[in-house]
């Protein structure tokens, strides 16, 4: 028991927001990892992450450089997954490749994450701004993304290349357009959640005390949609790879001598029969990503179920 006094009060309060936030986190890791699924999907996106970010350090062969007496070779001691039509070496083009497509998939995820978030915060609070936003949301929703993508592409392209140069004006123009062409299923999510969560005791008693509607809104609505966020951004992630990779696949990705995993594919394509593992390898570095980044997904959304954590 305490005595009563302001001291003990607010002594104590601090170990308890210390105790019951280490233990939620420390449900969430139990619940994501009794997700078999969650966890061998983590080990594969991390393993994935690690050989593309460290492994141009240790593997130096010159991406570029071409060979031509070693010209469509299969995997060897000397080329480990073969050469393209050029000589140059698949598994230095998959790992650099692999970099730009991760970057790109990460960048446009953040950018379609925060304009999803707002759209749908303040869809879901603001009464006054609900139809009109739900109705971009359905106008979003309705265009037929690829076509759109393809115009945006063919109409900014050169211009953003002129502007920034031709690898920077290419990955400026894939984040943005995918980003902003993929952020109406986070809007749609974020704003059921604020809808539920403004009508709670505590969101009211906040609004009766005089609390601000942004602060209502950074300190009290935010944190508790960030589950939801979570899911959001690792479904985002696959989302943007694919795209990245069909832009890349149709040739209005980035340039032929800049590899990403949709270009390797698209240059492969037309010597499937000489060396099929040309396709085989970026196709698969594609499916492993996208596959256990939707697993992930999966675990963090059971993890962060409030019936799996008992409260």
């Amino acid at each position: 028991m305490t005595d009563g006094t302001p001291g003990a009060a607010n002594s104590a309060a601090p170990i308890l927001s210390r105790g019951s936030g280490s233990s939620f986190l420390g449900d969430v890791w139990r619940n994501f990892c009794r997700h078999r699924g969650g966890v061998i999907g983590l080990a594969v996106l991390l393993t994935i992450v690690a050989l593309v970010v460290l492994g141009p350090y240790f593997y130096t062969v010159e991406v570029g450089q071409p060979n031509y007496r070693a010209r469509n070779q299969g995997p060897s001691w000397d080329f480990p997954l073969g050469t393209d039509n050029l000589g140059r070496d698949l598994l230095a083009q998959l790992l650099t490749g692999g970099r730009t497509t991760l970057a790109v998939g990460i960048s446009a995820m953040l950018l379609s994450l925060v304009i999803g978030t707002l759209v749908g915060v303040f869809s879901g609070y603001w009464r006054r701004l609900d139809g009109p936003l739900m109705r971009l949301t359905d106008l979003f929703l309705a265009l037929p993304i690829l076509p759109l993508l393809l115009v945006a592409v063919m109409l900014f392209r050169d211009t953003l290349r002129t502007a920034f140069g031709p690898e920077t004006g290419v990955f400026i123009l894939l984040v943005t357009v995918i980003g902003v062409t993929s952020w109406m299923h986070t809007a749609r999510i974020v704003r059921g959640d604020v809808l539920a969560l403004k009508r709670r005791d505590f969101i009211t008693a906040a609004q009766a005390g005089g609390t601000r509607e942004t602060t209502i809104v950074l300190q009290h609505l935010l944190p508790n949609v960030v589950s939801s966020i979570m899911v959001s951004a690792t479904l985002g992630i696959a989302t943007a790879i694919i795209t990245e990779s069909a832009l890349s696949f149709l040739g209005l990705g980035f340039p032929s001598d800049y590899p990403t995993w949709g270009r390797l594919l698209f240059d492969g394509v037309n010597f499937i029969q000489i060396t099929p593992t040309r396709v085989l390898w970026p196709g698969l570095a594609i499916s492993l990503v996208v596959l256990s980044v939707n697993y992930v997904g999966d675990a963090i959304r059971d993890a962060l179920d409030p019936r799996a954590l008992g409260r």
